[in-house]
This record gives structure tokens, C-alpha cells and sequence, in this order.
């Protein structure tokens, strides 16, 4: 998966030859982008914001947010969704940055693999991990069970807000994990040297120089680290942890309703603090320079571990992985698992969770496939569609499409599913009559706009790197514009298209905030809801574990093809154009 980040490039200089004139197809395109941002993100992010500062007779208030801030609840809401999300941050940071800098910096038999390993946690929902994690490190898990058998002690690894902040460091410290990577593999190898010959060694120069130039690869991960947790719903509810934001928000409206002005209250909260930490990220690295001089081939050189440090860091990397890798392990056992509780292990196994999993919640398997399908399929094409407005085009205040697509990224999944339940209420399909918030499409138009920025971003880079003389070339000699960006610009962006739909596809795959709200029946629910059902109650924690099992084939199988399609095109494109 690709490493994604906040920072948004300027537009840059196109083309005379191939951006001179602004067709009517070109803002055609732009228009029709536009109108898709404005109708599903921005008005009903906008809805949201509206109603929490006015009256039922839409007389401007303060008064929601006085009434939200004067209940105890909400305060302590409040304090804890914070509390998560930093405590979450800095125990992701403990798991991500000796990983990376350990696979990077040091002549590491296995780097790839432990890397690899190492982002398996993003491919599994946290609700999910939950409740595998709960087995292992529960009051009567694994762990406790064998520390109160031999040292009479337990350990409360699981309760409460520790537990949240548990599951969410575990399945979020990837986004900080292949940042930083990236980051420390682009830091100029001279730099480490000068400090070495001034004496600067060990963790001082780590402190002092490696970890400062690789900053904005963290602060990149760290945020979204930040964000994700800050609006995360199914790992607190699985948990039993309402006393937080993106719970509370959850509750009032499915009980109150959609006109609750608390949940829009919480819900702008829930933004401005998202926005909040993404401009933070950015603003720190603000007037300060990172760049390297560094072109390729004079990177960090790695290093040879003593015998003693290579015993020490394999130790402590198998310790993470182990950890790290739990949540898969655990739902892996719970399966199988006829009978599961207070032992270490399952007491006996069985094959019909599967069974149950395929008969009763077969219909959400091909939903999730035809929902996240769509969604990513979509989000490729305005992709592809706004990078080349931006790259390739002189339309005015094209940039503006640029920031637009990519807020998606601060709006949590649970505000959008608000604002479209406040926006679209009452409003009926065309020649149907079912109500546009019950159909399938809105819960594939919530995934496709969240998961936007991801593609944007893979398209983006991708465009990039094609060189704009040969769309001139293929100009010159009579090709139109949408004949060379079908036959030329595409073809050389099928990489990154393919990065752009993979992130989206499996990204969806795993959403439960906007879900839970949107899925209107069992029959149009996709796999994570189905899995959020069955695991509500101890009957239905098997087959749920199964159907969680069978999300992760899916999402590692769509991965692992994605790799082979690049890896083959390579080759072939190698085979064609081999070098002199």
C-alpha cells in the first residue's frame, strides 16, 4: 500500500503547447467534478456545520454548543477522544519508528519481509482485532490466564479506554511505519557521514540529525494516525467504550434521531479537530527545509549489526510481531473455535462458522466486492481526471478541485453519513420510490468520496512522471486530446491508476463509521457490517471471526494482485525496451 501523505503540491507550470487553450471539454470535465464535490461532500459536510449553530427556526446559536460543553457526558467524551487519540499517536510511534529505522539503517537479514509484516494490521478492521484481542489480552484471555496460573497476576491490558488505545496503536502504527520508510530512504547518506566525522553517534545522531530529516514522513503518518483514531466508532462500541466522541455522535442520532442538534454539535468537533491536526502537520514543517541533495544512489548506507545489537533487535522486532500480529492470529483461532473461553487455547475446533458465514452472509461477501469495486473505480477516474486538469490544463482555480477532493480526508466517515442522512432525508429515487438514504448507493458514494484522496494522490504522482512531450508529439502529429490521454496518458498511468483503485478498494473494504449508518438492511449490508452484527453477541463470534477471516483474503488477495499486474507490465515493458 502506498504511503500516503498531507501536504498538497502547488500547480505546476504547464505546457504552452499543450495547456494553451481551455476547451469546452475541459470544463465540461471540471464542471461535472465540481458538482460531484459539492453535492456529496461539501453540502452535506455543510448541513452538518449548519445545523449545529442554528434553531429549530434556523436563527443563528451558540446555544448547542453551551449545552454540549454544560453536560458532564459530553465533557468527558470530549477529554477521552483526545486522550485516545494522543496516547494512540505515541504508542504508535514506539512500534513504527524502530521498525523503520532498524529495516532501513542496518543490514537487516529479512527488512522486507518484517516491513511487510509490519502493514498486515491495516488490511483487518480494528473492531475486528478487538475481539480477537480480547481473547488473547482479556481479564480471561490467553495472557491472563497463563500470568494468573503461574505468577497469580493479571494484567489490564483490555479494559476500558486502555483497551481503545491498545487495538488503535496496533492497527494504526502502519500509516507512521511507511512514511517514516519512505522518508529515511530519500535522507542524503552525506548528511549521516558529516556528523560522523564530527563524533556524532549512537542515538544523538539519531536525535540530532536522522530523525529531524525524516520529520515530515512522520508528522505525515502521525496526523493521519491521529485522525483515524479521533473518528474511529467500531472499536469503542465492540469494546463496550461509549463515553467518546464518534460513539456519542452514533447514539444520538440513531436514538434522538437526525434532528438531535448534539450529534451535529459533536460532529463539528469531530472536524475541526481532524483539520485541526492536519494543519498542525503541515504547519510545523512550514519555513523549514528538508530537502537532500541525494539522487538515488546515496541514501542511508546500512550498517552491520554487532552480534549482541543483532540478538537484541531480532528479539525485540519477533516481541513486536508477535504482538503486532495477535489480532490475525487470534481471529484466525476464533474461526476454527467450537468452544473458547477461559483457556489458553480453543477447546475444540470446528469447520462451521465458515459454513454459517458463506449460507447466511454470502450476499454481504458479493456486496462489499460490488461496493468498494464501484467506489474504487470511481474515485480513479475523477483521480485521473482532476491530475490532469491540474497538470496539463491552465483552468482557473483548478487547484481548488485539488483541495476539494482531498478534504475528504478530514471529514470522519460518521460526519458524512450525517450529513447525508440530514441532507437527503425524505428525498425518494426516480421512478422507485425508495428513499435515496435506504439505497445501496449512498453507502457506495460515502466510500468513494472518503477514499478519494488516497487515488487522487496515487493518479497525481503517476501523471507526474509522464513526460509532457509525449502527449506533444502525439498532438503534433494529428491525435486529439482525449485520443492521446486514452492511447498515451493512461496506458503510462496504469501503475498508479492501479495503486490509486487498490488503497481505495481495501481502505472501503474495512469501513464500519459511515456503514453502520447508511446500511438500511441486512440484504444490501456489506462484510463489515455483517461482521459488526455477528459479533454483537457470543453465539455469533465464530462465523463473525470466519467472515472477518474471509475480508482479509479478499483484501490480501487484491493486493497481492495488483503487485503481480505492476510486476508484469514491467517486466514486459523491460522485455520490449531493454537497456543498451
Amino acid at each position: 500500500m502506498n504511503a500516503v501523505t498531507t501536504t498538497l503540491s502547488a500547480p505546476p507550470r504547464v505546457s504552452r503547447g499543450l495547456g494553451r487553450d481551455v476547451g469546452k471539454g475541459v470544463w465540461l470535465v471540471a464542471g461535472l467534478i465540481a458538482a460531484f464535490l459539492l453535492l456529496f461532500l461539501l453540502l452535506p459536510v455543510g448541513t452538518v456545520i449548519y445545523s449545529a449553530f442554528v434553531t429549530e427556526l434556523g436563527q443563528p446559536t451558540f446555544g448547542h454548543f453551551l449545552n454540549f460543553f454544560g453536560q458532564t457526558l459530553f465533557r468527558e467524551s470530549f477529554a477521552n477522544s483526545l486522550q485516545v487519540s494522543v496516547l494512540s499517536v505515541i504508542f504508535a510511534s514506539i512500534i513504527a519508528i524502530p521498525l523503520a529505522y532498524l529495516t532501513v539503517r542496518f543490514d537487516f537479514r529479512g527488512a522486507t519481509v518484517i516491513q511487510t509484516l509490519g502493514v498486515l494490521p491495516l488490511i483487518m478492521p480494528p473492531f475486528v482485532g478487538a475481539v480477537a484481542l480480547q481473547l488473547i489480552f482479556g481479564r480471561s484471555g490467553s495472557l491472563n490466564l497463563m500470568l494468573n496460573d503461574g505468577f497469580g497476576i493479571t494484567l489490564p491490558i483490555m479494559d476500558g479506554l486502555t483497551g481503545v488505545v491498545f487495538v488503535e496503536s496496533l492497527h494504526y502504527f502502519p500509516f507512521i511505519l511507511l512514511n517514516l520508510v519512505a522518508s529515511l530512504r530519500n535522507i542524503d547518506g552525506a548528511m549521516e557521514e558529516s556528523a560522523l566525522s564530527f563524533g556524532c553517534t549512537g542515538f544523538r545522531l539519531f536525535r540530532r540529525v536522522i530523525f529531524p530529516l525524516a520529520m515530515p514522513g512522520y508528522l505525515a503518518g502521525a496526523s493521519l494516525v491521529f485522525v483515524k483514531v479521533f473518528d474511529d466508532l467500531g472499536t469503542p462500541l465492540v469494546l463496550g467504550v461509549t463515553n467518546m466522541l464518534a460513539p456519542q455522535a452514533y447514539l444520538r442520532i440513531t436514538s434522538v434521531g437526525v434532528d438531535d442538534p448534539l450529534g451535529y454539535v459533536i460532529s463539528v468537533i469531530m472536524i475541526g479537530f481532524s483539520v485541526l491536526a492536519l494543519w498542525l502537520a503541515a504547519r510545523v514543517m512550514k519555513g523549514r527545509d528538508y530537502s537532500t541533495l541525494q539522487k538515488g544512489g546515496n541514501s542511508l548506507q546500512r550498517r552491520a549489526l554487532t552480534p549482541g545489537m543483532s540478538v537484541v533487535a531480532y528479539g525485540w522486532i519477533l516481541a513486536v510481531l508477535l504482538v503486532v500480529l495477535s489480532p490475525h492470529i487470534g481471529i484466525l483461532l476464533m474461526s476454527f473455535a467450537k468452544v473458547w473461553s477461559f483457556s489458553v487455547l480453543p477447546d475444540a475446533w470446528t469447520l462451521q462458522h465458515y459454513s454459517t458465514a458463506f449460507t447466511e452472509a454470502g450476499g454481504m461477501i458479493g456486496n462489499t466486492l460490488l461496493y468498494c469495486g464501484l467506489a474504487a473505480g470511481l474515485d480513479v477516474v475523477l483521480g485521473t481526471a482532476i491530475a490532469y486538469l491540474i497538470l496539463r490544463t491552465r483552468l482557473p482555480a483548478r487547484q481548488w478541485l485539488d483541495w476539494a477532493a482531498s478534504a475528504g480526508l478530514a471529514i470522519p466517515g460518521l460526519v458524512l453519513a450525517i450529513g447525508y442522512l440530514r441532507l437527503f432525508k425524505g428525498l425518494e429515487m426516480p421512478f422507485t420510490g425508495t428513499l435515496v438514504t435506504a439505497s445501496w448507493l449512498m453507502l457506495m458514494l460515502a466510500y468513494a468520496v472518503r477514499r478519494l484522496p488516497y487515488a487522487l494522490r496515487s493518479c497525481y504522482a503517476a501523471l507526474q512522471q509522464v513526460h509532457i512531450s509525449l502527449e506533444e508529439s502525439a498532438q503534433s502529429l494529428g491525435a486529439s486530446r482525449l485520443s492521446t490521454i486514452r492511447r498515451i496518458v493512461v496506458p503510462l498511468m496504469a501503475g498508479g491508476i492501479l495503486a490509486g483503485f487498490v488503497t481505495s478498494f481495501i481502505t472501503a473494504a474495512v469501513e464500519l463509521s459511515a456503514t453502520i449508518l447508511l446500511t438500511s438492511s441486512e440484504s444490501n449490508a456489506p462484510m463489515s457490517y455483517g461482521i459488526y452484527l455477528f459479533m454483537q453477541s457470543p453465539a455469533g463470534r465464530g462465523p463473525g471471526a470466519a467472515l472477518g477471516v474471509i475480508a482479509v483474503a479478499v483484501v490480501a488477495l487484491g493486493t497481492y494482485l495488483s503487485h503481480w499486474v505492476v510486476e508484469r507490465n514491467a517486466s514486459r515493458a523491460s522485455a520490449r525496451h531493454p537497456q543498451p
